[in-house]
């Protein structure tokens, strides 16, 4: 699914990724912990294609990133990578069902077919009654959900998620841990979870550890 190889990244004179090489299988949930500064989040984005290396190579889904062009390599993040944040970034003059279809639409998807699917997504996800609610209406827990099927709506083949419970409360944590386990298990989903919760780590089929920019477990 995800092959890194020697991935190195330096911002200015700050090294920040010293090597970075690793393999995630389809229907894996991985999660990349270690202290602040260790390079996480910069990981992340780079698998993510959200930002460069400055040398290495990565394929997703047999796919050389290197060899796309921006154009090209934006079309592909838009239909193969999801995307949860820590902080959802809903639209805020949106609905709950609109902030879904965004990415679909993006796509130029059909309107009735994203619709019904991001319907679809939204009652999965425990949100029926709330799908003409904007974000202002909503729980943390709730926009975080959201977020997720907004993440879902092209059928991704892998979701990054960047400290996916760091801005929600205990109960609101066990629930998403356990929406990820569920959606694995229904749907085969690939995630890549970079978190210091240690619990959220410890349900993940892998734990990969950065220490100063470089792999100390996979």
């Amino acid at each position: 699914m995800i092959i890194a190889s020697d991935i190195i990244k330096s911002y200015g004179e700050v090294k920040v990724l010293r090597g970075i090489n690793l393999q995630i299988q389809q229907g894996e949930i991985v999660s990349i912990t270690g202290r602040s500064g260790a390079g996480k989040s910069t990981l992340l984005h780079i698998l993510g294609t959200l930002d460069n290396a400055d040398s290495g190579d990565l394929t997703i889904r047999d796919q050389s990133i290197s060899k796309l062009s921006e154009k090209a390599l934006a079309k592909f993040r838009n239909e193969n990578v999801g995307f949860v944040f820590q902080f959802h970034h809903l639209l805020q003059e949106f609905t709950a069902l609109e902030n879904v279809c965004i990415p679909a639409y993006i796509a130029s998807k059909s309107v009735p077919e994203t619709e019904k699917r991001a319907k679809q997504l939204l009652e999965y996800l425990g949100l029926k009654d709330r799908i003409q609610h904007k974000p202002g209406q909503l729980s943390g827990g709730e926009a975080q959900r959201v977020a997720v099927a907004r993440a879902l709506i092209n059928q991704p083949a892998v979701i990054f998620a960047d400290e996916p419970t760091g801005n929600l409360d205990k109960a609101s944590s066990e629930n998403l841990h356990q929406l990820f386990l569920q959606l694995r298990q229904d749907f085969n989903h690939t995630f890549v979870i970079v978190t210091h919760n240690t619990d959220l780590a410890a349900m993940s089929d892998r734990e990969i550890i950065l220490e100063d920019g470089r792999v100390k477990l996979n």
